[in-house]
C-alpha cells in the first residue's frame, strides 16, 4: 500500500520529531551498557546504529522535500 505525499510528509514528522530522539536515547543506553569501548569501536557502533535507523523508513522519507507531485500547478 503506497501512501499519499502528504502522509509520507507527516509521518516523516513524526519520525524525525518523537522517533529520532527515542532512538538517540536508546542508542546511548547501548554504548554505556558496554563500559566505554575504545573509541574506534565506539564510533563504529555509533555510525552503525546511525545508518540502521533510516533503514525502515527509506520509503517514508524518500521525496519529501521536494514538491507535491500530485499538487496543480499554479
Amino acid at each position: 500500500m503506497a501512501l499519499s505525499y502528504k502522509a509520507r510528509r507527516r509521518w516523516s514528522l513524526v519520525i524525525l520529531l518523537i522517533g529520532m530522539p527515542l532512538y538517540i536515547v536508546a542508542a546511548v543506553t547501548l554504548v554505556n551498557w558496554l563500559d566505554r569501548p575504545h573509541f574506534l569501536l565506539e564510533l563504529a557502533i555509533y555510525v552503525g546504529l546511525g545508518i540502521v535507523w533510516i533503514l525502515p523508513f527509506k520509503r517514508v522519507f524518500r521525496g519529501v522535500g521536494k514538491a507535491d507531485p500530485e499538487a496543480e500547478d499554479k
